[in-house]
């Protein structure tokens, strides 16, 4: 499916949109400034037209709480989506902040949908002209509480669905297989054992593998994609914004594969951290082998 991303500094009603457009309470909203820190998915519908959606932490130049964590998150947004939503507050000036999204947003050359926010009475129409200056040609008023024009932005939005190019390359087709588990259980030995090369970096330190990798197989003339990702900890253990964004490009791992090998060390047992992980892939309804790694360094009977 197509990938809206919805982006903009702190406290323009992107959550307020968010919920809007999928329908329910998934983003919580607040006017507590910078409320969103990580982003969130969820699917979407207008007029016929599916999508995933996804809602992102406010962008902003001053260097506050979260805020290196929260770049990176909508960084990856902004990456994976096809179309973006620009959300302002029309009730405001255009801040620096809102300068630096605008810049950060053509750079991406992604088509930009700009939602004029907060727009719940016809005077603060008068402020919708200025908003040209930041160079999109496609701008809305909407109100998130009101409901007030989103219709027409999602017409501009689903528009771009029929131009995007989405890829339909054989890789569409192989078998896609996500090697997942907690950090320093080998799960890169393990992709390089089944390609028969040295492909990803094995080492004993935690958190080698920051990135999730793609390499392609061949076997009984059958192609697969295996997917190495990073270790991922309890949710309360991710500190650094590097790390966030490793566990976020694992999640998507899964999302996109058919099947999920989930790595459990044999010399340290079945772990707490081991369930959590095998429930992501269970919730996103992914096919599960469970390999048992280093099963060398357990003493045997026989």
């Amino acid at each position: 499916m197509p990938v809206v991303a919805i982006v903009g500094r702190p406290n323009v009603g992107k959550s307020q949109l968010f919920n809007k457009i999928v329908g329910k309470r998934q983003s919580i909203v607040d006017d507590f400034y910078g409320l969103t820190r990580d982003r969130i998915y969820s699917d979407a519908e207008w007029q016929g037209h599916a999508f995933k959606l996804i809602d992102t932490g406010g962008i902003e130049i001053e260097n506050t709480s979260f805020q290196k964590e929260i770049q990176a998150q909508v960084d990856i947004a902004i990456e994976e989506a096809d179309v973006i939503i620009f959300v302002l507050d029309i009730r405001t000036q255009i801040s620096k902040d809102d300068l630096m999204v605008a810049r950060k947003l053509m750079q991406s050359n992604k088509p930009v949908v700009v939602a004029l926010n907060k727009a719940d009475n016809e005077d603060l129409m008068a402020n919708f002209y200025d908003f040209y200056e930041l160079g999109f040609d496609e701008m809305f008023a909407v109100s998130g509480i009101h409901s007030i024009g989103i219709g027409d932005m999602l017409d501009a939005v689903c528009k771009h669905f029929d131009d995007l190019k989405l890829n339909e390359s054989e890789e569409e087709n192989d078998i896609k297989i996500a090697i997942i588990g907690r950090p320093n259980v080998g799960k890169s030995s393990l992709t390089n054992a089944l390609i028969g090369e040295t492909r990803v970096i094995v080492s004993d330190v935690e958190g080698t593998t920051t990135d999730s990798i793609n390499t392609s197989i061949e076997y009984n003339d059958k192609k697969y994609t295996l997917i190495d990702t990073a270790g991922m900890r309890k949710r309360g253990k991710i500190f650094e914004s590097v790390e966030k964004y490793s566990v976020l490009r694992a999640l998507s791992a899964i999302d996109k594969s058919n099947i999920c090998l989930i790595v459990i060390d044999a010399s340290r047992g079945l772990l707490e951290n081991d369930l959590h992980i095998a429930g992501y892939a269970k919730d996103a309804g992914k096919g599960i082998i469970i390999v048992v790694n280093k099963w060398d360094l357990v003493e045997k009977d026989t």
